[in-house]
């Protein structure tokens, strides 16, 4: 019998007893029914995640300026002018130490390309989300394959990547800006391309995001952080004639007091929209908007002002060289 297959039928035909064979055991290693997000802390290492400009501010990942500053043409990678490579770094070490002193953790990126001095700009490769990081994909050719290193860094001290912008995609973590959880901007320029823009809006969806605020950014600009900005729930600062109405409309509806900031040359070379909230109604922010400043504190905000100014050479300021890796939410 042992040689031969069984034939249940004929058994039965037969009339005789059918044998009791063991049933198969079924698979008894059951998933664990949680979400991305309760799993941060067990799995990660570490309680990442974000959905707003405002909220209090926890971690953040940075890149301290190195050797890529030695020697570079600063007009065709978009600086304003040369930088001194060691008071860019000493600016950026105050921006670090700052942040600790707020009680920021503060991670740094461990490598970068010799030739990408632009890399100290960390906000532009990814948006932190909150089941993870989006890591986005560079337009300028002068600064595409810094997003390999970023990637690093979030593996390296555990943050889970979510989503890589891909294919023909464009977009960069600036284009983006967290309004409250169920809302976000995202934009479009020469920065983020439609497929870019496809990718973010479909990963946000997926995480809950119930409405998309479309911003075209115009010529001449490259990101919603030098014309926008959120100071608190409450309080929104814009270049009032570089945004779209249908923008500041949404914000108004949802409440903000929106403060115009006074000056175009503080908006363009002053980066006055270009600060990084602590928490709700303290941000930080470089010199050069001592209009600006002066209107955010008639607000109820209150400001700290770095001299950031050698880091500002590089057409960039606060909000540019910081990736937020945790707010409360």
């Amino acid at each position: 019998m042992s040689d031969r297959v069984l034939d249940f039928d004929q058994l039965i035909k037969e009339g005789k007893p059918l044998p009791d064979l063991q049933a198969v055991r079924g698979e008894r290693w059951f998933a664990l029914d949680t979400s991305s997000e309760e799993d941060m802390v067990p799995y990660w290492g570490g309680d990442w995640g974000c959905a707003s400009e405002y909220n209090r501010l926890r971690a953040v990942l940075l890149h301290r300026p190195g050797s890529e500053l030695n020697s570079f043409d600063y007009d065709k990678v978009r600086f304003r002018e040369p930088v001194d490579p060691v008071k860019f770094q000493a600016q950026h070490d105050m921006l670090a130490e700052y942040y600790r002193s707020q009680g920021v953790k503060v991670y740094y990126t461990e490598k970068v390309r010799e030739d990408r001095p632009n890399a100290v700009f960390c906000r532009d490769k990814l948006f932190m989300t909150p089941e993870g990081a989006i890591v986005c994909r560079l337009a300028m050719a002068e600064r595409r394959g810094e997003e390999r290193y970023v990637s690093e860094a979030l593996g390296r001290i555990g943050v889970p990547i979510v989503r890589t912008i891909s294919g023909r995609g464009i977009f960069e973590g600036a284009n983006a800006m967290w309004v409250d959880r169920e809302t976000c901007i995202l934009s479009l320029s020469v920065r983020a391309n439609h497929e870019g823009y496809d990718q973010m809006e479909y990963e946000l969806k997926r995480q809950g995001v119930k409405e998309i605020i479309p911003m075209q950014i115009p010529y001449g600009h490259a990101h919603i952080d030098g014309l926008l900005n959120l100071a608190s729930p409450e309080v929104a600062v814009i270049h009032a004639s570089q945004v779209p109405y249908t923008v500041v409309d949404t914000l108004k509806k949802k409440g903000y007091r929106i403060v115009e900031t006074p000056s175009q040359t503080e908006a363009k070379y002053g980066y006055s929209v270009n600060f990084v909230a602590i928490e709700p109604g303290h941000v930080v922010t470089s010199v050069g908007s001592p209009r600006t400043v002066e209107l955010l504190e008639q607000a109820g905000v209150k400001v700290d002002v770095l001299d950031l100014s050698e880091l500002n050479k590089g057409k960039g300021s606060v909000h540019c060289m910081t990736a937020f890796l945790k707010r409360d939410s």
